[in-house]
């Protein structure tokens, strides 16, 4: 270890254990409105933004405009002979306030189709990559590159007024989401199907594109890729992706720019990586189990046995909600709708049995204020069963998803002339004085 690092560890480790003597001992003690704990820990329920999309609420869950994802299931416009709301509709939602019927919807999915077209030097460049590249590095290098094509960009160098700067940043917006499916598809043929790509149908909407180029033409793929970039758009502004391309995008950042931020954060464990975390996690008890499908016993053991070797159970939790979250409630009523009447799918199963152990074991340790699933919890085994079974991946479908909710947000952010964002901040030193333990 070199002298510099010695010295920072000799000060950070005494300093984190006297910042976890505060928040036990001090936690509560109010800095303004909000509390020594709240600053230390994330910034949790402190209200700190605006976002114009969607709203969690700790019991109801996720709610668009006022909708909830049951809601939307039901009223959001359908493909023909579909089941599942088109993602082309709850962006219409997010951006004005209504319900969207059909002809609206199918307008910017063809909206979306004229605007798809990828430059060639992002393929270039995605092709320079080495094989071993994971997927969300290819696909946010995918994005930067293309911000050569920003509109904002060049508009805002030839100088233009600022309330004009909503209609760049959603002109950049619209072709960056346009063009997604069309890179994710390539990152996915370029490295599990031996380069081999498929060009896109314009006649397909934009969900069933993205299946159609990676090779999964089946109906039901299609209608589970319309649920999956539906339910996985937007979670309000405080998570890391959302957030991320907020603060980015108010520095005056293009939507390129700041897209390409929020997914590096998205690409976090702690976020959307955490999906192909649960499908490892399953993989592991099932080898360890001898395959098949455990018993809720053998499941309940393997639960307490991650717990005791101070591991999370991967899927449980939020930092908001406090019941058992409706899109993966979505998740799982589409494997009992469309795919166990033809045959359990044992992925699925172990999913549903995992949700009637896992919760009471986890509000038994007393330190887990949520015990209920996320939509982590399903989203892989659903994936796996159609035989999308590369779960590295899983995280780009994830993205696709969220820049309909991100970039609407961005839209609203530049319409409404939000400033750059800039908290201040303390240090432990400050919070010390504050509550009294050393003098001011």
């Amino acid at each position: 270890m070199d002298s510099l690092k010695e010295k920072f560890i000799a000060k950070a480790k005494p300093m984190a254990a006297e910042v976890k003597t505060i928040i036990k001992e001090h936690g509560d003690k109010k800095l303004g409105e909000y509390t020594v704990a709240q600053v230390y820990q994330g910034m949790k329920g402190m209200i700190g933004l605006v976002t114009e999309t969607s709203k969690l609420d700790p019991e109801e869950g996720i709610r668009f405009k006022g909708y909830s994802i049951p809601e939307l299931r039901a009223k959001l416009p359908k493909a023909p002979k579909g089941t599942e709301p088109l993602p082309e509709g709850i962006f219409y939602l997010m951006l004005i306030g209504e319900l969207p019927n059909a002809d609206e919807a199918y307008d910017i999915s063809n909206n979306w189709a004229r605007r798809a077209i990828v430059p060639k030097h992002v393929f270039d460049i995605l092709d320079k990559m080495p094989s071993s590249t994971h997927p969300m590095t290819m696909f946010s290098t995918a994005v930067m590159a293309m911000q050569t094509e920003s509109v904002f960009a060049k508009a805002y160098r030839d100088g233009i007024s600022k309330k004009d700067y909503w209609d760049y940043c959603y002109e950049d917006s619209m072709n960056l989401i346009a063009r997604l499916p069309r890179i994710a598809a390539y990152i996915y043929r370029k490295k599990y199907k031996n380069n081999e790509h498929i060009e896109p149908d314009p006649k397909l909407d934009w969900a069933a594109n993205l299946a159609h180029m990676m090779g999964y033409d089946e109906f039901d793929v299609k209608r589970l890729m319309r649920l999956y970039m539906t339910i996985h758009v937007d979670h309000e502004g405080g998570n890391v992706s959302a957030h991320t391309t907020h603060l980015v995008g108010s520095a005056l950042s293009d939507p390129y720019l700041a897209f390409a931020a929020g997914m590096n954060g998205l690409a976090g464990p702690l976020h959307g990586l955490a999906n192909q975390e649960v499908i490892i996690w399953i993989m592991k008890m099932r080898e360890e189990l001898g395959g098949g499908l455990p018993t809720k016993e053998q499941i309940a053991d393997y639960i307490k046995k991650t717990l005791e070797a101070g591991r999370v159970v991967p899927g449980y939790g939020h930092a908001v909600l406090r019941k058992t979250d409706p899109r993966f409630a979505a998740q799982q009523d589409f494997y009992q709708k469309y795919i166990k009447p033809s045959g359990v799918a044992e992925l699925c199963e172990i999913v549903g049995m995992v949700y009637e152990v896992a919760p009471p074991i986890l509000e038994a340790t007393g330190k887990i204020k949520n015990p209920w699933p996320n939509v982590d919890a399903h989203s892989g085994a659903l994936l796996m069963h159609f035989g999308i079974t590369e779960f590295d991946f899983y995280t780009v479908l994830f993205g696709v998803s969220r820049s309909l909710g991100v970039l609407a947000s961005l839209i609203w952010d530049r319409a409404l002339g939000h400033p750059i964002e800039r908290p201040g901040s303390i240090t432990t030193e400050g919070i010390k004085k504050k509550i009294g333990l050393v003098n001011a």
